[in-house]
C-alpha cells in the first residue's frame, strides 16, 4: 500500500511538472509573439505617421509591394525563387560539407592530444580573420562563380564546428569513461555508447554558431562578385536607393535564417530527447 502511494504521488509530481513547463513555454511563446507585434505596429504608426523620413525607413505597405513585386516579376533576370535558390545551395553545400569533415576532426582532436596539436596551429592562424579578407585569394584561386564562395564558407562553417566539437569532448567527465571501461566497454563502444553521446548537445550548438556566422559570410561574399543571390539583390538596390528593396531582402534573410536554425533545432530535439532534462 505505501509502495502504491508513493507511485502515485511521483507520478502525480511529474504531471504536475509537465503541466508547469508547457504552461511556461506558452507564456513564452505568448511574449515573443507580443514582442513581434509591438515592434510591427510601431513601424507602421511611425511611418504612416510621418514621424520618420519614409525614403530611409519606408512603409510596412510598400515593402510588401516590393516583395509581391518580385516575387511575380522577379529581379534583374532572375526570379525571387531563383534568388533564394542561389543564396540557400551557396549556404547549404559549404554548411554539409563543414559538418561532414569538422565533426569527426573535431572528435579526434579532442580525444587525441598530438592530432590536436597538428590541427590547433592552423584553425586558429585563419580564425580570427574576417572571411573576406582572403576571400580575394580564394577568388583568384577558384574564381568568381560558386567555388570560391563554396570555399569562403566552408571555411567559415568549419571552425566553430571544429572547436565546439572538440571541448566537447574534453568537457566529458573521466568518471563516465571509466565506469565504462570498468564495465567491460571497448574504445569503439565508449566512443559511440559515452562520449558521442555526451557531446551531442554541444556539436548541434556548433552547428547553430556555424550556420549563423556561414549566413553572414554568404551575405558579404555575394555583395563582392556575385550575380544573383539576397546578398547581392540587397546591394544592388542599395545602389538605386530602393530601400523598400532592401527592407524586403533583410526581412527574408532573417525569415531563411530563422526556418534553417528552427530545423537544426528540431533535429536536435529528435536526437538529444534528453538535452534540459534533469
Amino acid at each position: 500500500m505505501h509502495i502504491s502511494n508513493t507511485g502515485t504521488m511521483s507520478q502525480m509530481k511529474i504531471k504536475r511538472g509537465n503541466a508547469m513547463k508547457k504552461k511556461k513555454l506558452s507564456i513564452e511563446k505568448t511574449i515573443t509573439i507580443a514582442t513581434v507585434v509591438i515592434i510591427l505596429g510601431v513601424w507602421f504608426l511611425v511611418t504612416n505617421l510621418q514621424l520618420v523620413d519614409t525614403t530611409l525607413l519606408p512603409m510596412p505597405q510598400t515593402v510588401w509591394a516590393a516583395f509581391t513585386d518580385i516575387a511575380v516579376n522577379g529581379y534583374k533576370g532572375f526570379t525571387f525563387a531563383q534568388h533564394i535558390g542561389a543564396s540557400m545551395y551557396r549556404l547549404l553545400v559549404s554548411f554539409i560539407l563543414a559538418v561532414i569533415v569538422a565533426v569527426p576532426l573535431g572528435l579526434l582532436s579532442g580525444s587525441n592530444s598530438k592530432f590536436r596539436a597538428v590541427l590547433e596551429p592552423v584553425i586558429e592562424f585563419y580564425r580570427p580573420l574576417p572571411p573576406l579578407a582572403y576571400y580575394t585569394l580564394l577568388v583568384l584561386i577558384l574564381g568568381i562563380d560558386n567555388a570560391s564562395k563554396i570555399a569562403l564558407l566552408f571555411l567559415a562553417c568549419f571552425a566553430p564546428i571544429y572547436i565546439q566539437c572538440t571541448s566537447a569532448v574534453m568537457r566529458v567527465k573521466k568518471d563516465y569513461i571509466n565506469s565504462a571501461y570498468t564495465l567491460g566497454a571497448t574504445k569503439r563502444q565508449v566512443f559511440t555508447k559515452v562520449i558521442f553521446p555526451a557531446c551531442l548537445p554541444d556539436i548541434f550548438m556548433g552547428l547553430r554558431t556555424a550556420l549563423g556566422v556561414g549566413y553572414t559570410t554568404l551575405v558579404a561574399a555575394e555583395m563582392v562578385a556575385a550575380s544573383s543571390g539576397l546578398g547581392w539583390l540587397v546591394l544592388d538596390a542599395s545602389n538605386y536607393l530602393r530601400y523598400d528593396i532592401i527592407f524586403m531582402g533583410i526581412i527574408v534573410m532573417s525569415a531563411t535564417g530563422i526556418i534553417l536554425n528552427g530545423i537544426i533545432l528540431f533535429v536536435e530535439k529528435c536526437v538529444v530527447p534528453w538535452k534540459g532534462k534533469d
